[in-house]
């Protein structure tokens, strides 16, 4: 199997994992038995590690938020940040986890919940690892844009209304 066809694949999945193997193998011009088996080597690999749905929750009834954790931490000799990420991530209600440069160290996406449980987690989970020096919260309070895909309407008018 070729490394040029499996880079194709993904690219296409990427935008749409509702695909078919079938629908894919006609967009690339290829045997769709050749697409079922790069994306099964791809699952193997660990290279496709999910398949997940993006929910505008803002147009539903939802009243939970969701959060970004900056940290400032101080790496442990030996383990430098991989100890503390796993501590992190360890967490139920850790989402995502990146290590980041510049001024802070990691980025932890925490799941929806209401806003006070996310203050209390910070307060009395995240910030009282050894390592951590300090932690920013920040609410996300609207989507425009994620994973690529456009939350907001294109349509319509978008002058401003004025009146004499």
């Amino acid at each position: 199997m070729k490394n040029d066809l499996k880079e194709k694949i993904l690219k296409i999945i990427e935008k749409n994992n509702k695909l078919t193997d079938e629908e894919v193998a006609v967009m690339l011009g290829v045997a769709t038995e050749e697409v079922a088996i790069a994306v099964k080597e791809l699952e193997t690999d660990k290279i496709i590690c999910g398949y997940h749905t993006l929910i505008n929750w803002d147009k539903t009834g939802d009243d939970e938020v969701s959060a970004i954790i900056e940290l400032r931490v101080n790496p442990q000799r030996g383990s430098g940040f991989d100890r503390i990420a796993e501590k992190v991530y360890q967490f139920p209600e850790v989402d995502t986890v990146f290590l980041m440069s510049g001024g802070f160290d990691f980025m932890v996406q925490l799941k929806k919940a209401p806003m006070k449980e996310i203050a209390l987690f910070v307060a009395k989970r995240l910030s009282v690892i050894d390592e951590v020096q300090s932690t920013t919260t920040h609410f996300v309070l609207k989507r425009y844009k994620d994973h690529g895909t456009l939350f907001v309407d294109e349509g319509g008018d978008k002058r401003m209304v004025l009146t004499p």
